[in-house]
């Protein structure tokens, strides 16, 4: 085998261990990982795993970032193809959604699951949890704030205040959805939105009605 496909295959081998810690993690916390388990969900040897991390933090942070990357690619990338203005700022919300409803992660969401795990634990892993949490809020609040210079959100909105009710309805879902409700949380989390962007937009007509 070539130096070349040596490494394509072992990267194959991190992304694939990487995708199960990732599942795992959203159901039972970074702590919950077991080094053995993941290798056999993966499908890869204990010295093939060992190849890629020789401590659990670095497992931990790899996983932290390859969430990030499925969120921005399964839920950013596509939402920012909508029309910019409040339609993108609903985009966003909605493909929120779309990923929870879709079941992408058993547990419904790795970050839900992770922060209340280091909230309370500092070090590099809560660190880069909180980087993550900060990047998506900050991008809810760019997308509140282009609207408003659009004139698509009406002028006296506050972009934190705002941003931080759309992404508190959002993350509610991930309790109410598994727990107490059922499909009906992630309708009431759209209406909630919807209802909310269509009251402080001036041409309401931008956006759905229900």
């Amino acid at each position: 085998m070539t130096q070349d496909g040596r490494r394509l295959r072992g990267s194959r081998s991190r992304e694939a261990i990487l995708q199960q810690a990732v599942g795992l993690a959203s159901v039972e916390g970074l702590d919950g990982l077991s080094l053995g388990r993941l290798a056999a969900a993966a499908g890869v040897s204990k010295s093939g795993f060992f190849a890629h991390w020789r401590d659990k933090e670095q497992l931990q942070l790899d996983a932290v970032e390859w969430a990030a990357r499925q969120w921005k690619e399964q839920v950013v990338e596509p939402a920012l193809r909508a029309p910019a203005g409040v339609r993108r700022l609903f985009a966003v919300h909605e493909a929120r959604l779309a990923f929870y409803g879709a079941r992408v992660l058993p547990g419904g969401c790795f970050f839900f699951a992770v922060q209340a795990e280091f909230d309370d634990r500092p070090g590099a892993v809560r660190d880069r949890v909180a980087g993550a949490m900060r990047e998506w809020q900050g991008l809810i609040r760019r997308l509140v704030t282009a609207a408003v210079t659009m004139g698509e959100l009406a002028g006296d909105v506050d972009p934190a205040q705002l941003a931080y009710e759309i992404d508190a309805l959002g993350e509610m879902v991930i309790i109410h959805s598994r727990l107490l409700d059922g499909a009906d949380a992630l309708v009431h989390a759209r209406r909630a939105v919807l209802q909310r962007l269509r009251a402080l937009c001036p041409d309401p007509a931008l956006l759905p009605e229900d």
